[in-house]
């Protein structure tokens, strides 16, 4: 199954980073990038059909809290998986992607292998059909060197 990846993200250096890791977890995902919440409308509204988007919170003009909240009241697209990521890793904002409908969270991580490993359990679960299994999941962000004890 080819993968449709579509990412909101206002920061072109992760967007090179995370297609990249994409690249090399599965070859056979499409990947599409929007600047911002609107840009990303449009793409829909032409009818492209991704199968997850990833949308980070902090954009301007249109953030990833009134990108996610108006993909979810939408009929048309509220059923498409949403992982909300963002620098930031506070609880407030991780309950509040799952109070508006994100499926996952994840904090931008600083190591590159989390980011793949991350990937790879998002993109095997789209392609096994079992992406429900990482309902309200919180991806890993650090590694265990990096956690409190």
């Amino acid at each position: 199954m080819a993968v449709e990846f579509l990412l909101v993200d206002d920061d072109n250096d992760d967007s090179d980073l995370i297609f990249e890791v994409l690249k090399e977890v599965n070859s056979e995902v499409q990947y599409t990038y929007a600047m911002d919440g609107p840009e990303a409308f449009d793409m829909l509204g032409n009818g492209y059909a991704p199968h997850i988007i990833f949308l980070d919170i902090n954009m301007p003009g249109m953030n990833g809290w009134q990108c996610l909240t108006k993909l979810k009241a939408n009929e048309q697209y509220k059923q498409i998986p949403v992982v909300m990521y963002s620098t930031s890793s506070y609880q407030h904002e991780i309950d509040k992607a799952f109070e508006l409908g994100a499926l996952a969270f994840f904090t931008k991580p600083n190591h590159y292998f989390l980011l793949k490993k991350n990937m790879k359990i998002i993109i095997d679960a789209l392609t096994e059909n079992t992406l429900h299994t990482l309902e309200k999941t919180v991806l890993e962000s650090m590694t265990p060197s990096e956690k409190k004890p």
